[in-house]
């Protein structure tokens, strides 16, 4: 899929003349190609539990939101954060093991990360992930540079739609949200970066870029490839000290 902007040439020209400071990535589906072993982990653990349910209509539900919403909104009812993030536990371990032997990056993923660090901006993670799931993708990817911060699902934060998550990578960064371009491949994602007054890329890896639209989202692609390719860096107005 080509590069998609903004449908207004005005619009799009100027959100891209907004200065930018730092670059906020979510990580399932956007950092690392690990939605369809979430889907399959989610499958065991119903079937572990005795429960009927459509998981994509679930992973509609819940993709973006911490795992003790996810543990909420799946069994309909208010559990302990003790019980909840138990449950979510043995889920996440199950995805895990499912993931680890073909763990991949979204294409291109380390490059772009090294190409936006070279043009002088910070990089963050803001994911709905617990500490678990974090240290397991980290370990994976093994970057060169490790992101600036990193605020995960289970630091006490509501998860997307909520913008906490990354107003929080952005204050850890020291970088006003309105600085900052979310790249996200959920719709909660691409509603949580609005609401934060952050600009958004979509990265469609299980959303189309219709569904990941908004007037604040200045492209969509498949993969970093893609925005390497279109030289999507080299578009910005990267902010001075």
């Amino acid at each position: 899929m080509p590069l998609a902007t903004t449908n207004e040439a005005g619009s799009a020209d100027c959100i891209r003349a907004r200065a930018v400071s730092g670059i906020i990535f979510d990580m399932d589906g956007t950092i690392i190609d690990s939605m369809s072993c979430h889907a399959q982990s989610w499958v065991a653990f119903v079937q572990n539990h005795g429960i009927s349910i459509d998981v994509p209509d679930l992973m509609r539900r819940t993709t973006g939101r911490t795992g003790a919403e996810c543990m909420r909104e799946l069994f309909q009812r208010d559990l302990s954060d003790e019980e909840a993030w138990a449950l979510i536990t043995e889920k996440e371990v199950l995805y895990r093991e499912l993931f680890a032997p073909q763990f991949a990056e979204v294409a291109g993923f380390t490059a772009f990360a090294g190409q936006t660090l070279a043009r002088g901006l910070k990089v963050g993670v803001g994911t709905a992930g617990d500490r678990h799931n974090i240290a397991f993708a980290m370990g994976h990817l093994a970057l060169p540079t490790p992101p600036h911060a990193i605020v995960g699902g289970d630091e006490g934060l509501a998860g997307k739609p909520d913008p906490a998550i990354f107003l929080e990578v952005a204050r850890r960064m020291a970088i006003r949200s309105q600085d900052c371009i979310v790249f996200e491949d959920a719709p909660f994602g691409i509603e949580a970066a609005r609401r934060a007054g952050m600009r958004a890329v979509a990265i469609c890896t299980s959303h189309s870029a219709a569904q990941l639209g908004g007037p604040h989202v200045m492209a969509a692609a498949n993969n970093y490839l893609e925005l390497i390719d279109s030289k999507f860096l080299e578009t910005l107005n990267v902010a001075t000290a």
